[in-house]
């Protein structure tokens, strides 16, 4: 058993997580300083207009700018390329939302997602307080707010001839009701890095989407407290492939932290995943601790999400 105390940082928000007592959570990553053991990777450059391990291979090579964090905060090492999420501070508040719904059900070909955007877990509280320690890197004044989401994905995806291109905006959808962005900001760098997220690695955009960067603690388990499984999707990605966490087991007790390295140049793998009520051996995404976290491109044709 290899890896881990990079989920230090997950597990200090929660002690409850469902993965919480996985020895691999407890043994140190291969790609961490043995100095510095819970210095990330800094993601800052690894945009690529081919499918690149590592990399997202982004639909567009300019970015508008003109958001994300305003000053770039001392567990940034831009020198190393690495950054500290553990030195990091957090949006304050638990904010809850009792009105958020979300429903995933087949539907003969397509698997269909409702939701209302609002999350089945607590939230930071946004605009981000003036005079808080979020305040002084990151201004995000933004509101959480209702939106109607519709997603129609191919229940049976099939994987492209060649991999497609990741868009800014939503690329996927949480069964914690919350959206799934890619790994950079409008400037195109490292999101989860330089911005500020709350309690569960979330925060609003201009139209009030709440959406997620990289893995959220609050995904460990579902609305009801039961924890996923291993093999258990926490998402669908918007050409219909599962996205599953960050851990990975081998049929057995033994579990691993899974790293770029056990994934192909769009950040997934084929293996098996229990999806509508089967065990079935299929193509995946996985999150990971690591830039770029979610997907590097898309394995099959993205939907247009509204």
């Amino acid at each position: 058993m290899r890896l881990l105390q990079l989920l230090v940082l997950m597990l200090s928000i929660s002690t409850n997580l469902a993965f919480a007592h996985d020895p691999a959570l407890h043994t140190k990553p291969a790609h961490a300083s043995a100095q510095q053991p819970n210095r990330l990777p800094l993601g800052d450059g690894k945009i690529s207009a081919t499918p690149r391990q590592g990399y997202v291979m982004a639909c567009r090579s300019n970015f508008p700018g003109g958001g994300g964090a305003h000053r770039v905060g001392e567990w940034i090492d831009k020198t190393a390329g690495t950054w500290d999420p553990s030195a990091k501070p957090q949006v304050e508040g638990s904010v809850s939302w009792p009105n958020a719904a979300i429903t995933v059900v087949r539907e003969g070909e397509q698997r269909v997602v409702r939701a209302n955007n609002l999350p089945t877990h607590p939230t930071g509280q946004y605009p981000i307080r003036s005079g808080s320690k979020a305040y002084e890197y990151d201004r995000n004044p933004n509101s959480i707010r209702e939106r109607t989401v519709l997603l129609t994905l191919p229940a049976e995806p099939q994987v492209t001839a060649q991999p497609n291109c990741v868009p800014l905006g939503m690329i996927g959808f949480a069964l914690s009701g919350v959206a799934i962005f890619n790994a950079f900001d409008v400037q195109g760098r490292d999101a989860p890095a330089y911005e500020i997220q709350d309690l569960c690695n979330g925060h609003p955009e201009r139209n009030g989407s709440y959406h997620y960067h990289d893995w959220s603690p609050c995904l460990a388990k579902d609305a009801a407290g039961k924890p996923y499984a291993h093999d258990e999707p926490v998402g669908w990605m918007l050409d219909g492939h599962p996205i599953l966490g960050p851990i990975m087991s081998d049929g057995g007790e033994d579990t691993k932290l899974i790293t770029n390295a056990d994934l192909d140049e769009c950040h997934g793998r084929v293996g098996n995943v229990r999806v509508d009520g089967q065990i079935k051996r299929i193509y995946h995404y996985r999150f990971t601790m690591e830039y770029p976290y979610t997907i590097g491109c898309f394995k099959g044709q993205a939907q247009r999400a509204n």
